[in-house]
């Protein structure tokens, strides 16, 4: 093999490195790191009169099929009531919403705030968030079920000064008969925000669960596209708050109802991952130590994933007169055919659930390479695009009592 054979073989090995650190190297290096420099902490309790006063804040747009449950289960929350309001911020919202939310101000506890036209989460939590008057913000969506004790655990950790923000746990559940679906690339995540979070590293929160103080609330730029990532580190960026993950603060919610709306969603999360590059590059910087790290590494990596497996197979493609040119490119057959034969396995046993892996990393590869050619060519605006659920939403408590932690 010449040299030019060689360089092709050696482009494609680091690729595939690369690509082998993001998804396998780097959990088993946060893993070891957390248990030799982490820190484990929890939260404080706190009696009735000593919880701060807190704003569940729920955007919702055409939501008039969740609403109603959404609320009722807000109000159910182990939480004073004079220490606890309900906030809707419907946007530009045209079917039932405002008319059911407007039943619950009677009560005294849940306000509405109306945006006459539809602008898009970001935009509303931008609006929304300066108009409240208390110290944290939870912020929720209207899909989203929480368990009684949620809003507690939450607040709990603002005891500390340090702390800026605190992520709970999403629980995915099936649409139709409201069992937990958490797949393993779910609990996988899960598993990277518990080390992560040990080493004050938590990249970001989820948008279903998570609160904090309305001092350190950044401001949502226009056309944000994963608002509760940006939300959280903007405020670590300029304030070096802590932000924290509770697995015991736990809430649920569905499963896309279909591959189409999962790729749909993906897409979205590409197109926002790259935004995210533009903005919070400075996160990158060594000065920022495991965020830094924890950045490059769960997400910059696995974001450029997609153009690593093209140069890794149009690379091996150069350098097939070498034997192990032609071993490693049998390996990227065997792998993408995997892939598509995974798509008509069955869910049952479970077992068989592995051999849904290469295709659930394939197609997911694949949207965020699309979602970079949207960010890249496509003009940002941020606008709902609601994706249709069961109906009602089921509020099963029954469940998030029984989630292991």
């Amino acid at each position: 093999m010449d040299i030019t054979g060689q360089l092709y073989v050696a482009v494609s090995i680091f690729c595939l490195f690369v690509i082998a650190f993001a998804y396998l190297g780097y959990p088993v290096s946060i893993y070891a790191f957390s248990k030799i420099f982490g820190q484990t902490n929890d939260p404080h309790y706190l009696a009735d009169e000593a919880l701060p006063s807190i704003a569940l804040l729920i955007a919702a747009h055409n939501e008039e099929k969740d609403i109603r449950a959404r609320i009722e289960n807000a109000l159910a929350m182990d939480y004073p009531a004079d220490r606890l309001t309900i906030v809707i911020a419907s946007d530009g919202s045209t079917d039932g919403t405002n008319d059911i939310v407007r039943e619950y101000l009677v009560t005294g506890r849940v306000r509405l705030l109306e945006f006459s036209s539809n602008r898009g989460k970001a935009a509303v939590l931008d609006s929304a968030v300066p108009s409240l008057d208390c110290d944290l913000v939870v912020l929720s969506d209207a899909n989203t079920t929480m368990r009684t004790d949620a809003v507690r655990r939450l607040a709990s950790w603002f005891v500390d000064p340090k702390v800026g923000a605190v992520c709970g746990r999403l629980v995915l559940t099936d649409p139709k008969t409201g069992t937990n679906v958490d797949s393993i690339y779910w609990k996988y995540e899960t598993f990277l925000k518990k080390c992560e979070s040990k080493l004050g590293a938590l990249l970001g929160s989820n948008g279903a669960i998570y609160a904090i103080r309305k001092s350190l609330f950044p401001g949502v730029p226009p056309g944000t596209i994963i608002d509760d990532f940006y939300i959280p580190l903007e405020a670590k960026r300029r304030s070096g708050c802590q932000i924290v993950y509770d697995s015991h603060a736990v809430a649920c919610e569905e499963t896309a109802p279909n591959i189409r709306a999962e790729f749909r969603r993906r897409v979205r999360i590409g197109a926002g991952g790259f935004q995210i590059i533009s903005r919070l590059w400075k996160l990158l910087l060594p000065a920022n130590g495991w965020v830094a790290f924890a950045f490059l590494c769960h997400k910059l990596l696995r974001w450029f994933c997609p153009f690593l497996m093209i140069v890794a197979f149009l690379a091996n493609l150069l350098a097939l007169d070498s034997t192990t040119g032609s071993w490693l490119f049998a390996m990227q057959l065997v792998g993408y055919s995997l892939a598509i034969v995974g798509n008509w396995v069955p869910a049952r046993p479970r077992a068989l659930k592995l051999l849904k892996v290469p295709t659930m990393f394939v197609s997911m590869n694949i949207a965020l390479l699309v979602g970079f050619f949207q960010w890249l060519f496509i003009r940002q605006s941020g606008v709902w695009q609601r994706t249709e659920r069961a109906t009602p939403m089921a509020a099963p408590q029954s469940l998030l009592e029984k989630v292991t932690v």
